[in-house]
């Protein structure tokens, strides 16, 4: 990832001197499990447990050998005294890259888990802050019927809910290693050894293996990080709708010195929001390479490979950069409630048209004949401007049923929140 978008502690785990530091653990757990099965010496292990391997030294071997797991075992092996004949014997290097990129998701999962936590709760914070506060709601852009933005925000928190149920499952599944050899057919060692072993990392032995763990499970889990991804972007993406200077009801936050155009000096763009937006589309790109990948020829070729290098590391720090960004975000948002209030009246009361007409369906009117008055007086204060309330209190068809207390009764933004109580009640219970 580059510099402007790193997160120091994914960087970390996926940095090359963790990488090796993991192989070497990967190894030693083996030779543990074969010291348990009096396969090899008591001690193995242990008198190969102190040895020092730089990366340095590793990539140094690396550029006449060109692999890079051949590299680490020979500079191991310059290391170890006879104990080093028992190291990688009967592994192939997927027994060791792939145990170890599962121990290496699992600590970014970790991290992703405590993120997406800490986005709850500040979606939770603020869905209560706002509960009772009506706002526009809108579809296809156009105003609707009035909502809360108590609901607007506890939507989002349902949401990233269901997201990281979704990323819990996916990452479970992910933490699967596999010590069954070449083809996986553990022609030359047992699935005892396996099993220990992982047991001794706190990983589940893959059930079956070719040479490599099956890469359907790390499609599974890019899919997870990709909703993520696609939440975060529908509430930024509302956030920027909201912020538009005609609607202005909602802003990201905008700091004391920030500057938001080289040129016009007055501008307060969305350009996290936007940020976010951008980053979710890259995240969701990486998800074709992650199922493209599940296809390998025989038992392995190294086409996945490369591109895990790449996108696996890049994928989990966009996501933990894009939580942490969408938590600020949220939690110092700007909230501007007389804009709130006044595009609730933009339209004129358009919006009661509904009440209107089913008080009127209440009344006895026929569905054709009601819904024909309300579109009609709907229709003109819409073309020609006007109150709406003004011009059905004239209608001489709606007087028949419904009198200027029964109406006034239907123009209250507040009575469309009358269930809100019991949303929050199914949502958070």
């Amino acid at each position: 990832m580059i510099p402007r978008y790193s997160v120091e502690e994914i960087d970390k785990i996926w940095s090359d001197d963790n990488k090796f530091k993991i192989w070497f653990e990967v190894e030693l757990a083996v030779l543990s499990a074969r010291e348990e099965l009096g396969q090899i010496p008591k001690g193995t292990a242990k008198s190969l447990k102190g040895i020092e391997v730089s990366a340095e030294r590793i990539k140094e071997i690396e550029k006449k050998t060109r692999h890079d797991v051949v590299s680490f075992i020979t500079a191991v092996g310059e290391k170890g005294g006879d104990a080093v004949r028992f190291f990688h014997q009967g592994l192939t290097s997927s027994d060791i890259g792939d145990t170890s990129f599962a121990l290496q998701i699992k600590e970014c999962s970790s991290i992703i888990k405590k993120d997406i936590d800490n986005v709850l709760e500040i979606l939770k914070e603020k869905a209560l802050q706002c509960k009772g506060l009506p706002i526009m709601g809108r579809t296809h852009g156009i105003h609707g019927e009035p909502t809360s933005l108590g609901l607007k925000f506890l939507t989002w928190y349902s949401e990233m809910k269901r997201a990281i149920e979704r990323f819990e499952t996916a990452s479970k599944k992910a933490e699967y290693g596999k010590i069954s050899g070449a083809m996986g057919n553990f022609a030359h060692l047992d699935p005892e050894v396996e099993e220990i072993a992982l047991r001794k990392l706190n990983l589940k032995p893959e059930p079956i293996s070719t040479q490599v763990v099956p890469r359907d499970r790390y499609a599974e889990y890019i899919f997870a990080l990709a909703t993520i991804g696609s939440t975060i972007e529908h509430i930024s993406h509302e956030i920027r709708h909201l912020q538009r200077t005609e609607i202005r009801e909602l802003e990201e936050p905008f700091k004391k010195g920030q500057k938001g155009s080289s040129a016009m000096p007055h501008k307060r763009n969305p350009i996290l929001c936007e940020r976010l937006s951008g980053m979710s589309r890259l995240l969701r790109s990486y998800l074709i390479t992650a199922v493209e990948n599940i296809i390998l020829w025989n038992e392995r070729d190294i086409s996945h490979s490369s591109t895990e290098r790449i996108y696996f590391p890049d994928a989990i720090t966009l996501t933990v950069y894009m939580l942490r960004k969408l938590a600020f975000i949220i939690k110092d948002i700007n909230i501007y409630k007389d804009n709130i209030e006044k595009n609730i009246w933009l339209t004129n009361g358009l919006i009661f048209s509904q009440k209107v007409l089913i008080k009127l369906l209440d009344k006895g009117v026929k569905r054709d004949e009601a819904y024909n008055i309300v579109q009609e007086n709907a229709m003109e204060v819409w073309q020609k401007g006007g109150s709406f309330k003004e011009k059905i209190e004239n209608d001489k068809r709606v007087k028949k049923y419904l009198n200027k207390k029964e109406l006034k009764n239907l123009f209250d933004p507040k009575s469309y929140l009358k269930n809100e109580e019991k949303i929050f009640k199914r949502v958070l219970s």
